[in-house]
Order: structure tokens, then sequence, then C-alpha cells
């Protein structure tokens, strides 16, 4: 027993992590009823679900309080790159929407939800997050909130004693120390929500609105694969794909399965962690990006219309799908302040074109249908994509003050 611990302790986290995706595929066919495996998959995500909070808060407050010079510019790199990205995410599905037009069968909408009245509203509710009670905020994963505080506080604290700095950052040490913990149990966590996914809902989830998610999916992979590669490549000018892989394999896997980019923000600062990237920078810019970098809720979002639009034979003309991708761009960098993310904004999206409410909650219906396959593609895609995107911008300034950059150091492998 000891050799066969040691042996699967020598292993990457990333190979654990597919045998337990392998293992969980199989038992969810040979076994659907032994429901206890699912329990694993829902005690990990729990898990990370309640130390992420704690996680943001105290990292962003020590990392301000103790922060040295060069972070500022990173992180205003890194938002540009967000804006940049989750615009592209948008471009990317107008253009799959004009080559593969979609029409819907439109399902009843879920009558308990209420879709934002419009950008107005969805700005209004991410101010008001900001100003949310900082206990409040904490309990409920108020991310924008959190981030608010920590942020308010970390600089207060720049003025403490170097005692209650290096307390905080002794804090700071040990919540990550517990993250890694939780960490290393992602193999047996995803082993369970494979089960889960696989047992309850086979393969029938593909068969019922086929072509709508293949344009959905196809329009995440090229994202994930073209675009933001291309992104990465014009700041750097070196090649992309091994930071690329890199992020979709050791983030984009467990998000997928997750489904919650909150609970993914402990895996992917560990993810910088191994990439040598500036914790100061890090630990704002992943929490951050889990609230506005949404490139796949910019799919979500302006495909979903465009199909509702085509439906109705309403006709969308190229200004029009412009003005849709800027409308949808701003809509995700929302999307993580609207209970239902990015499916109840596309009412707001389909106003553009004169479609009814109505109409639209139907859409948001369809929405929920294929969420199970189209939720994960896009919270897998919004992750990993932070940290893709907090990685180029340190290594495009680190690149502008004349350092040599390495995209993906050897020594990130565990």
């Amino acid at each position: 027993m000891k050799n066969l611990i040691s042996k699967w302790s020598s292993l990457s986290l990333i190979t654990r992590i597919v045998i337990g995706l392998i293992l969980g595929a199989i038992l969810g066919i040979a076994a659907p009823k032994a429901a206890a495996i699912a329990i694993l998959g829902d005690l990990f995500v729990g898990a990370l679900r309640a130390v992420a909070p704690i996680l943001v808060f105290v990292l962003v407050m020590s990392s301000l309080a103790n922060a040295k010079e060069g972070g500022a510019q990173n992180m205003r790199t890194v938002i540009i790159l967000y804006i940049i990205s989750t615009f592209l995410g948008a471009f990317v599905a107008v253009l799959g929407s004009f080559l593969f037009p979609q029409t819907l069968t439109l399902a009843e909408a879920a009558s308990d939800v209420t879709p934002p009245s419009g950008v107005a509203e969805v700005l209004k509710n991410l101010l008001m997050n900001i100003v949310s009670n900082p206990i409040d905020a904490l309990a409920n994963a108020n991310y924008i909130g959190i981030l608010a505080w920590a942020v308010m506080f970390g600089i207060a604290l720049k003025f403490a004693s170097d005692s209650t700095k290096q307390f905080l950052q002794d804090v700071s040490d040990a919540v990550t120390k517990a993250v890694h913990w939780i960490i290393a149990c992602a193999p047996f966590g995803i082993m369970g929500l494979v089960f889960d996914t696989v047992s309850s809902n086979g393969l029938s989830i593909f068969t019922d609105y086929g072509r709508l998610l293949a344009l959905l999916i196809g329009c995440m992979i090229v994202c994930a694969l073209i675009s933001n590669p291309l992104l990465v490549f014009v700041c750097l000018r070196k090649n992309p794909y091994p930071l690329v892989f890199k992020c979709l394999r050791e983030s984009g896997i467990t998000a997928f399965f997750t489904r919650s980019s909150a609970a993914n923000i402990p895996m992917n600062m560990d993810l910088c962690e191994r990439l040598g990237l500036n914790k100061d920078s890090y630990s704002v810019s992943i929490p951050l990006g889990a609230t506005i970098n949404m490139d796949g809720a910019a799919v979500t979002i302006t495909v979903m219309s465009l199909a509702a639009a085509h439906t109705l034979g309403i006709s969308v003309d190229i200004p029009t799908a412009v003005i849709l991708s800027v409308l949808a761009t701003a809509s995700a960098c929302g999307a993580s302040g609207v209970a239902g993310g990015s499916l109840l904004l596309i009412p707001l999206a389909c106003s553009l074109f004169g479609i009814p409410n109505d109409i639209a909650m139907q859409v948001v219906g369809v929405g929920f249908i294929i969420g199970v396959i189209q939720d994960s593609m896009e919270t897998a895609l919004n992750s990993s994509s932070d940290v893709l995107m907090t990685a180029t911008a340190e290594l495009y300034n680190r690149k502008k003050a004349g350092e040599d950059i390495v995209l993906v150091p050897k020594q990130s492998e565990k």
C-alpha cells in the first residue's frame, strides 16, 4: 500500500486527474446507480467554493500590503487583454452565426427567473456588489465585493508595521497551503464529477439541439485555439501554444467539470505560481478574471441572440453585428453579477433586434436545456483564459523591460 501511495504521489497532478476522469467515465457507464461516487465530486467542489473567497480576500490584501513596484503596470495590461479577449469571443460568435445560421425550436422559459432590463441595471448590480458588506461578500462569494474590500484594506495596510505585514503574509501562506491540500484531492473530485455527468446524462445530451451545441462549442474552440493564441502571439512574438495547451490542460479540464470559475480560482492561482508569475499580480488578476474575463459568455450571448433573430426571420447587417459584439462584451463582463450568468443576459442582447421579452425568455429556456454542455465549455474557456491572459500580461511587461521570457518553465510541471 505504501509503495502504491508513493507511486501515485510521484505522478504529475494532470496525469492523476486524467486517470480520475477515465475512471469516472467507466464507472458512470458500468455502475450508474453507485450514487455514492458522486459525493466525491460534491465534496471537492464544495471545498473549492468554500476556500476560494477566503483565499482571494487574504491573498489580495496581503499582496497589496507587501506590494513591490511593477504590479500596477501588469494589472493595466491584463485588464486590456481581458476586454480584447472577450470582444474577440463575441466577434468569433458573430462570424460563426453568419456562416452557420441556426434556428431554434423554442422551449418554455423558466418561470422563476427575471433577466436584467438593460446595461444600466447590469452596471448597477456590479456597483452595488462592490459596496456590499464585506462579511456578506465573503459569505455569498461576491467576488467583486471581496476584491473591492481586499484592495481597500490592502492599500491601508501598506502603512502598517512590518510585523503586521509579516503576519498577513503568514496567514496568506497558510491559506495557500490548505488550498494545495484540497487541490491534491482533485483526481478523486473529478472522478466523482465525471461519474455524475455520465451516469445522469449519458450521451443523449448531444442529440437534442445538436447543431446549436456544435456551433457554440465550435466558436469556443476557435477562441481557445485561434483567437486567444493569436492575441498572445501579437503580444509576445513567440509560439503561444505551449502556454495555451498548459492552461487548457491544467485549468480548462477542472473548470469543465466544476462548471464554476470561482471554484477554479484556487486551481488557477496554483498554476500561476508554478508558471513563476508575480504573486502580487495574479492574486488580483485571477479573481478579477473570474468576474470580467468572459469570452465564453460572450460567445453564448451572441450565438443565442442571433439564433433567435434567425428563427424570427430578422435580418442582421454587419453594423448591427458589430454593435452586438460590443454589447455582448459589456454584458459578459457583468455576467458574474447576474443570477444565471450569461443565459439571463440573452434577453438584453435580443432587445437590440426588437425581440419581445417573452420570446427571449424562451431562448433562455433552450439555453437551460443544453446548459450541461454549454456551461461546462463556457467555464473551461473563461477560466483557462484567465491564466493565459495573466501570464501574457506579465510576460509582455517583462519583455518590454528587456528580459528574456520563457512561456512555460520546465519546473512548472508537478
